[in-house]
């Protein structure tokens, strides 16, 4: 080893260490978070990774990260998935004791998990135990989710790409059926908030534009009003484009997916699984065939390429991801506390759109849902209003091709 490979490992090794880590379901933006972190953190700590979240804790599978070469780096922040690999383990008491000690024992002084609900939770309680072990490891949440539904943030990175992949989808989907005229039904990523379905209204240019009718988990779903909501659409324009959340539940509170499978598979976290099947839109495509006698009527689950796809993303989402991370790094070197960012939450979506960032504390966080406002849905519970459209548009960047939906 020459004399300045020497000396750069010693610098690394005499250099407080800090993990990172990524948890949850990957975007398309995470990447975008972990570049922050590692570039505004490499010239002051020893950068580890741990591979497959607090999984790869656990099982001592860390990666250095400060010898990435800036071409590499660039790779990795406009790839999506997550690039250290992710997991839904959720930590229980044993498994919190564990990652402590390693984290001990490796010398972490701060810890970044980049994840959503789940994932802050999961570090709320490592914050716990290790504070009450006495050990000064600082947890930071950094935000990601393409829900869109962490309390105490605006809206979080991740949703505004998803959201553009959404709205994408359905204006192409309305382009096909003014084609060739039938019903659509599109069922769309998420379980208690319906941010993501609701994005599918975005590229809407005419009032006769699908999606036609958007259902979300925030208003109770009934199938008969369902039925009468499709004819009415189909008698006026010929044509139905619906969009619906995975996670819409009947006047009892019971997940139509679990009706319509018969199943109640749950989670490492206790969720009963939504997605892996198309199940849901089979059992509304066929009773719409049913119920109205009419033939031409299709179904799609979108699935994993609403988190993954790649060429998809909101370039303001893409800022905003990196971004987080270097803050995320800045605020931990003005504080000894663990916490989550946050993106602020604006006070109008009629002035010009802009970002600013707080600090919150993990238990105000962790495990807790937002849920979509009652201003960004109709009264009828099967459309939004132009209050929604206000507060997602600008997240969703303006990089389109231009299209028309008539002649």
């Amino acid at each position: 080893m020459n004399d300045y490979k020497l000396t750069y490992y010693l610098v690394i090794m005499i250099k407080k260490k800090i993990l990172i880590a990524q948890g949850g379901g990957p975007t398309m933006v995470i990447n975008k978070s972990l570049v922050g972190i590692i570039q505004q953190a490499k010239d002051k700590f020893q950068v580890l990774g741990s591979l497959n979240g607090v999984r790869g804790i656990v099982d001592n599978k860390f990666t250095s990260l400060n010898e990435l070469s800036s071409q590499k780096m660039n790779e990795i922040e406009n790839s999506p998935g997550a690039a250290l690999g992710s997991t839904r383990d959720k930590p229980d008491q044993k498994y919190c004791d564990e990652i402590c000690k390693v984290l001990k024992k490796k010398k972490i002084e701060k810890f970044f998990y980049i994840g959503g609900n789940d994932s802050s939770d999961s570090l709320r309680l490592i914050s716990e135990k290790a504070k009450k072990d006495g050990q000064n490891i600082q947890c930071i949440h950094v935000p990601k989710t393409i829900d869109n539904d962490l309390v105490l943030n605006d809206h979080t990175p991740g949703f505004g790409s998803a959201a553009k992949y959404v709205s994408s989808l359905f204006a192409g989907i309305n382009l096909d059926v003014n084609s060739l005229p039938g019903i659509y039904i599109g069922v769309v990523m998420g379980r208690h908030a319906g941010f993501l379905t609701a994005s599918s209204a975005l590229l809407r240019k005419r009032k006769s534009d699908g999606p036609h009718l958007i259902y979300v988990p925030e208003s109770i779903f009934n199938i008969s009003k369902f039925s009468n909501d499709v004819l009415k659409v189909y008698n006026k324009y010929g044509k139905c484009v619906v969009a619906i959340s995975e996670g819409i539940k009947n006047n009892k509170g019971q997940l139509l997916a679990t009706l319509a499978n018969n199943s109640n598979e749950k989670d490492a976290h206790g969720n009963v699984q939504l997605s892996g099947s198309g199940s849901l839109g089979d059992f509304l495509s066929n009773g719409i065939k049913k119920t109205l006698n009419i033939k031409r009527v299709r179904s799609d689950t979108l699935g994993y390429p609403q988190r993954s796809f790649l060429g998809c993303c909101s370039e303001v989402d893409q800022k905003e991801a990196k971004l987080i991370g270097k803050k995320a790094v800045q605020f931990s070197l003005k504080t000894t506390e663990s916490f989550s960012v946050s993106i602020k939450e604006r006070s109008s979506f009629s002035s010009g759109y802009d970002i600013k960032f707080s600090i919150n504390n993990l238990k105000d966080i962790a495990g807790k849902t937002k849920y979509m406002s009652p201003k960004f849905i109709n009264n009828q519970g099967n459309n939004v209003t132009s209050q929604f459209i206000n507060y997602a548009l600008p997240l969703i960047g303006k990089k389109f091709p231009k299209f028309t939906t008539n002649l």
